[in-house]
């Protein structure tokens, strides 16, 4: 099985911001091939990374659900071609979106078929990347949910603390095998407040470290350039690198 890392957090924090610095972390590192799942909704890892995206596995979900399979092909060959299908290659890596959310109706059938293809896919890299929306739902279907690290990123707010010790409680709920867990705060401006800090001892997270606002970062992603390409001694890129440095312990 693969080292698995993901990401969780409410939107606008910047997780999938953290999710790019760390799939190019791990390339700088020499730690691929690497697997790259976008899992929220709202897919836009590709944006960070700089590759375009051309399907997603919730078209294919659909599809099979409504029984819009190609002549001559049973479904698990079809699930089968459209996962090839929705892989796209990146420099060190391989970018993979699960689509948005489910519409009405049951979908048991095409979940285990993706949940089962996925699992084959995940086998063949040593590394996997996830970012997730809040609600970590992707973890749980996936035929494996075991995952090494979770970062939890949240911004300088008392309502971001509460909602990554929401998170954290979710984690036990959907019974997701978190081995080690880790606070990131995002977009601190001064540090850290002492009332953030005690919050944070409060709900009993565990803090990796902060990453500064930054206005580069800003003008990038108003821009639409890819963020992975920030220079090596911008500030927020320097300060992420240093906390996977101190967190990671890879294989």
């Amino acid at each position: 099985m693969p080292y698995s890392i993901a990401m969780a957090g409410k939107g606008g924090t910047g997780k999938t911001t953290v999710a790019g610095f760390l799939i190019k972390y791990l390339v700088y590192k020499g730690k691929t091939p690497i697997l790259a799942v976008d899992a929220d909704s709202n897919a836009n890892l590709n944006e960070v990374l700089g590759v375009s995206l051309k399907a997603t596995l919730g078209t294919a979900r659909e599809q099979m659900k409504d029984g819009v399979v190609q002549q001559g092909m049973t479904k698990q060959m079809f699930m089968e071609m459209k996962l090839a299908e929705a892989v796209i290659e990146g420099e060190g890596f391989d970018l993979i979106a699960m689509g948005r959310p489910e519409g009405a109706g049951c979908y048991c059938a095409a979940n285990n078929l993706l949940s089962m293809y996925l699992g084959n896919l995940i086998d063949n890299y040593p590394y996997m990347v996830m970012d997730n929306e809040a609600g970590m739902e992707h973890i749980s279907r996936l035929t494996t949910n075991n995952v090494d690290v979770l970062f939890i990123i949240s911004d300088p707010s008392m309502r971001g603390i509460e909602t990554a010790a929401r998170i954290n409680t979710l984690v036990d709920e959907l019974k997701v095998r978190a081995e080690k867990r880790f606070l990131i705060i995002n977009r601190a401006s001064n540090g850290l407040a002492d009332s953030l800090r005690d919050e944070i001892g409060k709900r009993r997270l565990n803090l990796a470290g902060i990453i500064p606002k930054d206005d580069l970062l800003f003008e990038f992603d108003m821009n639409g350039n890819p963020t992975v390409n920030l220079p090596a001694d911008n500030p927020a890129r320097a300060a992420t690198f240093e906390i996977f440095d101190k967190i990671l312990d890879l294989p």
